[in-house]
């Protein structure tokens, strides 16, 4: 059964702006989140290994959640705003750890 045509998006650049959010932007948030993670594990060792798993993961939903959306440019700014964030603490947390 085909899906019902006024529910899909119309306008190309709706679909590329939640096919490169879904992709770039949530492979950044899900690289940048576990950044952060192991500079807050003394043993970050094991958050390597274990990122090959639930980095994946992570990325495939942040992937989806774009088509939540009416608007790709909506998921854009919330991913932008979301990776400013955890670029932040990333960055303050790398400059105050005593393992470096």
């Amino acid at each position: 059964m085909p899906a019902n045509p006024k529910y899909l998006t119309q306008s190309p650049w709706q679909k590329v702006a939640k096919l490169s959010a879904g992709i770039i932007g949530g492979y950044t948030i899900t690289a940048l989140l576990h950044m952060f993670i192991a500079i807050q594990i003394p043993l970050h060792n094991e958050i390597i290994v274990t990122s090959t798993f639930s980095l994946f993961l992570i990325w495939c939903i942040l992937l989806i959640i774009p088509y939540l959306f009416n608007n790709g440019w909506t998921v854009w700014i919330i991913y932008g705003v979301t990776i400013v964030i955890l670029y932040l603490l990333y960055f303050f947390a790398n400059k105050n750890n005593p393992f470096l």
